[in-house]
């Protein structure tokens, strides 16, 4: 078993791993976290061997029994300020500007961000803690092991460090990360849609939209009737990975903020690894492949990922309102509780009945002056505006149908 850096550990009980293969049964038994499939094996080793402009590596607390308590994913990106538009332009001139003045921040060189997290997934995906834990002390031994291992590290050695995407509901816990020198801020919300349980179909998911929404999604499907979805097998992703890389890619720009490229070789493994857990869909006009859509079941939750979408079809054919619409589906099928669709296209989400899920990350640089100049390019930062659509009936109308 190679384990990171051992000779140059702070903490005893800290171990880091190069690879997700060096961890070994007896951890994950201890830990007990791989029904969570975002902290399984078999998910993580399908980022880790497709994404080689990623460096990965694990973090794992034991206690004085040597039992394995916690766990944490690292991930090292290369960061361009230029590669930041849109939106936050503004943000970022301010920042070069700040750079240049003080010789701190290069907007040509890279800008090593070390990820407690999932660089490609919104939501609490890179800290595990056991629940018989002291959370808030064990958060803060992670805080200190990541800082920890990028020092002992000169090739992978970090300028910032980030915690990302914890929920409301944690952040009694992680404010903690202030005492580190980390600061917080917001970013756009995961926008969550919980099923009701009584939705059987999706003409039953219909019914619960108010007439204005209803009369917009039947819209929208009777556009995208014309497509033809295809559910894409570990096989087909053979032919059809080029053109799926091009859709993505157009989706991909449009973000104001990417951490970095997914390459959707990883779906081949995530397909093998995870069976029908997870799922790709392919939308076809005759011959021509104008849009997919991919997603995990984990637990009780269906969670949207990566679509991919030609925009010369989507208006007229609506192809990602009927992405939305087949979620739904698929999430009715399965009897989920909720859909993840994500923290992009807030507004469209929203009119499908998602609502936001408030999500805050937590970074520093490793410097202390440069820390405070990122205080204040944070302050700054704020999740972008829309306006949440009410589109189901009232809870007590709609008991009145479904009697």
């Amino acid at each position: 078993m190679n384990i990171l850096s051992c000779s140059k550990q702070h903490n005893s009980n800290t171990q880091y791993f190069s690879s997700i293969k060096e961890i070994s049964k007896e951890v994950w038994e201890d830990l007990g976290c791989t029904d969570n499939l975002y902290f399984a094996p078999q998910y993580l080793v399908a980022l880790e061997q497709n994404n080689p402009k990623i460096h990965f590596a694990y973090i794992v607390l034991f206690d004085d029994k040597n039992a394995a308590v916690a766990l944490a994913n690292v991930q090292i990106v290369d960061f361009y300020l230029d590669s930041v538009q849109n939106d936050m332009q503004s943000i970022v001139d301010w920042v070069k500007c700040m750079g240049r003045k003080l010789r701190i921040i290069s907007p040509e060189k890279p800008f090593k961000v070390l990820t407690c997290g999932n660089t490609f997934v919104s939501g609490e995906h890179g800290v595990f803690i056991k629940n018989d834990q002291d959370k808030k002390e064990v958060l803060r031994q992670i805080a200190k092991a990541v800082v920890n291992y990028s020092n002992s590290n000169s090739k992978n050695s970090a300028d910032a460090f980030m915690l990302k995407d914890f929920e409301k509901e944690s952040l009694y816990i992680t404010h903690e990360l202030h005492e580190e020198g980390y600061n917080s801020f917001k970013v756009d919300p995961n926008m969550v849609l919980e099923l009701d349980g009584n939705w059987n179909s999706l003409d039953d998911y219909l019914a619960a939209l108010k007439t204005k929404f209803r009369v917009k999604a039947r819209r929208a499907l009777k556009l995208s009737c014309s497509l033809k979805v295809e559910d894409v097998t570990e096989d087909r992703l053979k032919d059809l990975q080029p053109e799926m890389t091009n859709l993505y890619k157009t989706v991909s720009a449009k973000s104001s903020f990417n951490l970095g490229d997914f390459n959707l070789e990883t779906y081949r493994s995530l397909k093998e690894n995870l069976g029908e857990n997870y799922f790709l869909k392919a939308y076809w006009l005759e011959d021509k492949l104008v849009g997919f859509l991919s997603g995990i079941f984990n637990k009780k939750s269906l969670d949207a990922h990566f679509v991919g979408i030609d925009y010369e079809y989507n208006r007229e054919y609506a192809v990602y309102q009927r992405m939305l619409y087949d979620y739904i589906q698929l999430g009715i099928d399965k009897k989920v509780d909720t859909i993840n669709f994500g923290r992009t296209a807030s507004e469209i989400k929203s009119s499908v009945g998602a609502k936001p899920q408030d999500l805050t990350i937590y970074l520093r640089h490793k410097n202390t002056i440069p820390n405070r100049i990122l205080s204040l390019f944070l302050k700054r930062i704020q999740p972008s505006e829309f306006k949440q659509k009410q589109p189901f009936k009232k809870k007590e109308l709609r008991a009145q149908v479904n009697l």
